[in-house]
C-alpha cells in the first residue's frame, strides 16, 4: 500500500517569499473548473430555492429577502470556515469532501422542502420563509463557499502571486455564477421541474468531487466512502423526485409544467367537467369546456364592467391574458383587442385545454408596463389582470403606471383592475392605497366586489363615474352568477386613512399586505397537503 504524501507546505525563498510545491497542469485546471462549477451552483441554489418555497410562502419580497439573506450568511460562514480549515491542513480531500457533502444536502432538499414548509406555515411570513430557507439551504451553500479560500491557498505558488491567483479564481468563479444565473433563468426553470434542476445540480457537484477522488485522492477507503455517498445521494434524490410538489387531493392533473413565472397546472375535480388553471397553486381561471365559458366571477366582471362604464367598446387592451377567455369574448363582441402577456408558457396550455384562439386578438409577449409605455394606440378600456403569485406586480400598481395608462385611454375610456383586497380587515393597506392612488390620477373611481372574492376597481376621467348600461346576466355561467350579481351591485369604499399613494419610488404594498397574502397562501398550502 502506498502512503499518501504529506500535505504540501510553502517553503521560503531567498528573498523571504514562500513558495508552494508545483501542481500538475491537469490538477491546476481541475481546480479552476471547481471554482467555476461551485460558483454556478451557488447561484442556481439561491434562485431555485426561492422558486421551491413559492408554493408554500408565495413570491413576495419576503421570500426573496429570506433566500438572499440566508445565501449571504452561508457564504460568509463558509468563507471563514474554509479559510480556517485550509490553514490547519492544506488537503484538497477536505475540500472535495465538503463539495460532496453539499451535493448530498441538496438532494435532501428535494425531499425535505414540503415537510419543512408545512412545519413552519404557522409562523409569520417573514419568519417562516427565513427559517425554511435556513434549514434547507444554509448548509449546502456554506459548504460550497469553502471552495474560495481553499483554492486560493492551494493554487498560489508564492506570496508574490497571491493577488493574481485570487483575482483569477474570483474571475472564474464569477463567470461560473454568470453561467449558472443564465442557465437557471433562461433554460432550466422554463424547461425542467424545480426538483429535477436541484437534483441535477447536486449530481454535477457529486461528479466534480468524485472526479478528484478518482484521479488524485486516496484509493481504497476514500473511494468506497465516495461511492457510498454518491449512492445515497442518488437514492435520496430519486425518492424526492417522487414528490415533485404537492398534488391537490381529489383532482385529476391534466397538465403540469414549470415556467419562468411559476408552476403551471391544469386540474379537473373527479366527476366534474370543470377545469382549473393554476399558477403556483393559485387558481387563475375556471373553465367549462362544454359551454365554452368561464365559471369564475372575475372573468365575467372584467368584461361586464368595461361594457357597463364605457359608451363604446371598440378598442381594448388586456394586460395579462390568463388563458384568453376575456380577450376572446371581447373580440367576439366586435372589439379590436390587444393582449400583452409576460409568460409565453401559458399560450400552448391555453390552446390545448381552454380553447384559446390567438387569431381573435393581437398577442404580444412582454411586460405590461413596457407595452403601455411604448403604446401608440388609444383604447376604450384597459383591463389589468396580471397576477404573478399572490398579487398584481407592484410596478403595475403605482401612480406612474396609472398615469401611463391614462395617457393611452380615450376621453371616456376606463381602466378595470382585478385584484385581491379585504376591505373588512383593519390591515387592508393595499385596498385603501389602491383607491387613493387611482384617485390621484382619475377623477372617477369605484370598487366592486363580494366578500371572500376578487375586488375590481374601475377608474375613468369621468366624474361622477356612473353605469351607462347593465350587463346581460343571462349569459353568465351558473356557477358564477350569484357572485357576479353581488359584485356588480356592491360598491366598496375603504378607509382612506389606512393607505398611501403608491409610487414607483415608494411602494411597500408587499410589506403591508403580507398578513392577507400569508392567510391566503396558508389556506392553499394546507389544502394541497398530501393525505389531507
Amino acid at each position: 500500500m502506498t502512503r499518501r504524501p504529506a500535505a504540501p507546505s510553502m517553503a521560503p525563498t531567498a528573498d523571504g517569499a514562500k513558495t508552494a510545491p508545483e501542481l500538475s497542469s491537469a490538477l491546476r485546471r481541475y481546480l479552476y473548473l471547481t471554482a467555476c462549477v461551485t460558483g454556478a451552483a451557488v447561484m442556481v441554489v439561491e434562485i431555485l430555492g426561492a422558486k421551491m418555497l413559492a408554493p408554500y410562502f408565495g413570491t413576495s419580497h419576503f421570500v426573496w429577502t429570506a433566500q438572499i439573506a440566508v445565501t449571504m450568511a452561508a457564504l460568509a460562514c463558509g468563507y471563514y470556515a474554509g479559510g480556517r480549515l485550509v490553514d490547519r491542513a492544506a488537503r484538497l480531500g477536505r475540500l472535495y469532501a465538503s463539495i460532496l457533502a453539499a451535493a448530498l444536502a441538496l438532494t435532501l432538499t428535494v425531499w425535505l422542502r414540503e415537510r419543512v414548509a408545512y412545519a413552519l406555515l404557522g409562523l409569520p411570513l417573514a419568519a417562516g420563509s427565513l427559517l425554511a430557507s435556513f434549514f434547507l439551504f444554509f448548509l449546502p451553500l456554506g459548504l460550497l463557499a469553502m471552495t474560495g479560500p481553499f483554492l486560493a491557498r492551494m493554487v498560489s505558488r508564492s506570496l508574490r502571486d497571491v493577488g493574481g491567483t485570487v483575482g483569477r479564481l474570483s474571475a472564474v468563479s464569477t463567470v461560473g455564477s454568470f453561467l449558472g444565473t443564465a442557465a437557471i433563468g433562461y433554460l432550466l426553470i422554463p424547461l425542467l421541474p424545480n426538483s429535477w434542476t436541484m437534483y441535477g445540480t447536486a449530481a454535477a457537484l457529486a461528479a466534480l468531487a468524485a472526479g478528484w477522488f478518482l484521479a488524485w485522492g486516496r484509493r481504497g477507503s476514500s473511494s468506497a466512502v465516495t461511492a457510498a455517498c454518491i449512492a445515497f445521494g442518488i437514492a435520496a434524490g430519486a425518492w424526492g423526485l417522487r414528490f415533485d410538489g404537492p398534488r391537490i387531493p381529489g383532482n385529476q392533473e391534466l397538465f403540469r409544467g414549470n415556467s419562468s413565472f411559476g408552476l403551471i397546472q391544469v386540474i379537473q375535480p373527479a366527476g366534474s367537467r370543470i377545469r382549473y388553471y393554476l399558477n403556483d397553486y393559485l387558481t387563475q381561471n375556471v373553465y367549462d369546456p362544454v359551454s365554452g365559458t368561464s365559471a369564475a366571477m372575475f372573468t365575467w366582471m372584467l368584461e361586464d364592467l368595461a361594457r357597463a362604464y364605457t359608451p363604446r367598446l371598440d378598442d381594448v387592451l388586456c394586460i395579462g391574458m390568463g388563458v384568453g377567455m376575456v380577450p376572446r369574448e371581447l373580440a367576439r363582441g366586435g372589439a379590436r383587442v390587444d393582449v400583452v402577456e409576460i409568460n409565453p408558457a401559458v399560450v400552448p396550455v391555453a390552446r390545448q385545454f381552454f380553447d384559446l384562439d390567438t387569431v381573435a386578438f393581437d398577442l404580444t409577449i412582454g411586460d405590461g408596463r413596457w407595452f403601455v409605455n411604448q403604446a401608440g394606440s388609444r383604447y376604450d378600456a384597459v383591463l389589468l389582470d396580471a397576477f404573478v403569485g399572490d398579487s398584481v406586480p407592484s410596478h403595475l400598481m403605482s401612480r406612474e403606471a396609472f398615469v401611463a395608462i391614462a395617457r393611452i385611454l380615450k376621453p371616456d375610456g376606463v381602466l378595470v383592475i382585478n385584484t385581491f383586497v379585504d376591505f373588512d380587515s383593519r390591515d387592508d393597506f393595499l385596498g385603501a392605497s389602491l383607491m387613493k392612488t387611482l384617485r390621484s390620477v382619475f377623477p372617477g373611481v369605484r370598487a366592486h366586489g363580494a366578500r371572500n372574492a376578487n375586488m375590481l376597481f374601475v377608474a375613468s376621467s369621468r366624474d361622477p363615474l356612473t353605469v351607462l348600461s347593465l350587463p346581460d346576466f343571462s349569459e353568465v355561467h351558473p356557477d358564477a352568477l350569484a357572485d357576479v350579481r353581488l359584485a356588480f351591485t356592491s360598491l366598496w369604499e375603504p378607509n382612506p386613512d389606512r393607505g398611501i399613494v403608491l409610487t414607483d419610488d415608494f411602494n411597500p404594498a408587499d410589506f403591508h399586505d403580507a398578513a392577507n397574502r400569508e392567510s391566503l397562501r396558508r389556506r392553499l398550502a394546507l389544502s394541497m397537503k398530501i393525505g389531507s
